[in-house]
C-alpha cells in the first residue's frame, strides 16, 4: 500500500524535509499541501503534481489522504493533528509536538480512539552517529554512565525560515517558545533515549542575548538556554542550546562513562568516536548529523511509512513527544523561578 500524505504548512520544514523525503520514498506518495499562504501552496503543488488548499480543513474533508503531516506554528500543533486524526488520518507532526501538557495529551488521547498512529519528528534519534552511539552504549563498552554535555546551537532560525525574521519563530503568539521548544526538544528527547533513562530534574538559565525581530527590537522569545538536568538513575549533564551561533553549526553530544568516553559529532570524519580509559580508541565513519546547511535525509518519513504500512506503532510516539515536551516546560518554569524543579512535580 502506497501511504498517501497531505502536509499542512508550506515552510521550510516542508519544503527542504518533509516534501523531498515523501517524494524519495517509492512507498509514498505527496498527494495534497496546505498552507494560508495561497501563492506558496499552489506553486508547491503545481511544482510536485500535488493538490493545493487554503485551508487544511478543507484538505482533510476534500484530499484522498492516509496520513497527514502538521509542520506549521507551534501554536496550531495540537489543533491540526486533533483534527487531522479525527478526520481517519494517521498523523506526524513536527516537534514541539504541542505547547502546553494538556494539548499534548489531548493528541495522544485523540489517536487511541480514532485508532490512528500519532509520531512526533523527533528527528535526531534516526541520524546515523546517534544510532551507533546508542548500539555502542547497550553493549555496556562505556561502563555505567555518569555525566553527559550536549549542544545544539546555529545562528538562529531567521537563515532557515522562508520568511526570514517574519517567520513565525520570532512571534511569540505563535511559537510560544524559543529555542528551548525549538532545539532544546532535540536534545532532551536524543539524550532520553541513548540512556534509555529518565530526566528526574532540571534547572538552568533560559534568556535572550542577541535576538531582534522583524521591527528591530529584541524578540520576546528566548534565543539561549543552558539546562542542567539528573536523571532517575543519577546521571547529571548539560544541554546548551542557542540561535546565537555565529560561526556555523554545532551539534555534539559527550558521554562520560566508567570506563571512557564517547564523542558524537565532535570530529570532521568521524561520527562517532570513542576514547577508553585503557587507552584504545575506536573510530566510526557513520554518516553525517543533518544541519541546516547541509541536509541529510532525516528518515522520519520512511519510518512513519514503514510503520503505517506495517501496523507497527512508531517508536517516537506521542508519548516519547510528551515526555521530552516536558521536560522542556518544566526547564521555562524552572529557569523562571530561578530553581531547579522535579519532572512533574
Amino acid at each position: 500500500m502506497t501511504v498517501r500524505y497531505g502536509i499542512i504548512g508550506c515552510g521550510a520544514i516542508a519544503q527542504r524535509r518533509h516534501i523531498p523525503e515523501c517524494l524519495a520514498n517509492p512507498e509514498s506518495k505527496l498527494v495534497a499541501l496546505a498552507d494560508p499562504n495561497q501563492a506558496r501552496a499552489e506553486e508547491l503543488a503545481r511544482r510536485f503534481g500535488a493538490s493545493s488548499f487554503i485551508d487544511y480543513k478543507q484538505m482533510l474533508k476534500a484530499a484522498p489522504l492516509d496520513a497527514v503531516v502538521v509542520c506549521g506554528p507551534n501554536s496550531l500543533h495540537a489543533e491540526q493533528a486533533i483534527a487531522a486524526l479525527k478526520s481517519g488520518r494517521h498523523v506526524l507532526v513536527e516537534k514541539p509536538m504541542a505547547t502546553t501538557l494538556k494539548d499534548a495529551r489531548a493528541m495522544i488521547d485523540t489517536a487511541k480512539k480514532a485508532n490512528k498512529y500519532l509520531m512526533v519528528g523527533q528527528n535526531q534519534r534516526l541520524m546515523a552517529p546517534h544510532v551507533k552511539a546508542k548500539a555502542i552504549l547497550a553493549t555496556g563498552a562505556l561502563g555505567k554512565v555518569l555525566t553527559f554535555y550536549t549542544s545544539f546551537k546555529h545562528g538562529g532560525p531567521e537563515g532557515w525560515s522562508i520568511d526570514g525574521v517574519k517567520g513565525f519563530f520570532f512571534q511569540r503568539d505563535q511559537a510560544v517558545m524559543g529555542v528551548t521548544g525549538d532545539l532544546g526538544v532535540h536534545k532532551v528527547d536524543l539524550i532520553r533515549w541513548l540512556l534509555d533513562d529518565e530526566i528526574s530534574q532540571v534547572g538552568g538559565i533560559i534568556t535572550t542575548v542577541d535576538k531582534l525581530g522583524a521591527d528591530a527590537k529584541p524578540i520576546a522569545l528566548d534565543d539561549n538556554a543552558c539546562l542542567t538536568v539528573k536523571t532517575r538513575r543519577g546521571v547529571v549533564g548539560t544541554i546548551e542550546v542557542s540561535w546565537t551561533n555565529y560561526g556555523g553549526e554545532d551539534n555534539k553530544v559527550v558521554i562520560y562513562g566508567q570506563k571512557g568516553v564517547m564523542y558524537l559529532g565532535t570530529d570532521p570524519d568521524f561520527g562517532v568516536v570513542v576514547r577508553y580509559r585503557d587507552g584504545n580508541s575506536e573510530f566510526h565513519k557513520v554518516g553525517a548529523i543533518a544541519t541546516n546547511v547541509k541536509q541529510v535525509a532525516s528518515g522520519v518519513i520512511d519510518a512513519f511509512t514503514r510503520s503505517i504500512q506495517t501496523k507497527t506503532p512508531p517508536a517516537i510516539d506521542g508519548m516519547e513527544g510528551y515526555r521530552s515536551l516536558e521536560v522542556i516546560l518544566t526547564a521555562m518554569a524552572a529557569a523562571k523561578s530561578g530553581k531547579t524543579l522535579k519532572i512533574g512535580g
